[in-house]
């Protein structure tokens, strides 16, 4: 099995830092991973993404070609990065930044009010990505608990009880 996964944003919502985190806990599951990264010509502000392709099988090319899994956090990276996806993929919008509600290749389509969630539950817009990767984990992408260790490794010293209320909010978004 094999899942492509993008990751896409605007520069500092820490989409780049939630593709480290998703391939780390990959990683901590036994499976293969490997994480790349782009962003647009102006770092913060301009459109950038994380793949993140994650396998049982050996990995032969780093780059996501088309992805299984889509998350978009702003319209500039939606509209830029959904042209990518596989034929019955699964989006994940943030209905916080982003307008569309459809798409002609996605089998499934969480449209979420990911920022406003993670703002809810955090009073921080910044755990954003976090509260995205807690959505990841409720579908199934990595496990929950490898995915807890990956980002209790990352995120900084003092943030951690914050940052797991942020992951709860996004799983409990799904669960619903």
């Amino acid at each position: 099995m094999k899942n492509n996964i993008r990751l896409t944003g605007t520069g500092g919502q820490g989409l780049i830092l939630a593709g480290i985190i998703l391939a780390e806990a990959a990683l901590l599951e036994g499976k293969n991973a490997i994480q790349s990264q782009s962003y647009g010509p102006e770092a913060r502000g301009g459109a950038s993404k994380a793949e993140v392709i994650i396998a049982d099988e050996k990995i032969y090319y780093p780059k996501v070609l088309a992805s299984d899994y889509l998350l978009a956090m702003s319209e500039k990276a939606y509209e830029k990065y959904s042209g990518g996806m596989k034929q019955d993929s699964v989006l994940i919008i943030d209905t916080t930044f982003v307008k569309a509600t459809a798409h002609p290749k996605a089998k499934k389509i969480y449209a979420i009010p990911i920022t406003e969630l993670a703002i809810k539950a955090t009073g921080r817009e910044l755990t954003a990505n976090i509260c995205a990767l807690g959505i990841i984990s409720a579908l199934g992408v990595v496990g929950e608990e490898p995915l807890r260790k990956a980002i209790l490794k990352r995120i900084p010293k003092g943030s951690e009880e914050l940052n797991m209320k942020a992951f709860e909010a996004g799983k409990a978004a799904v669960e619903k």
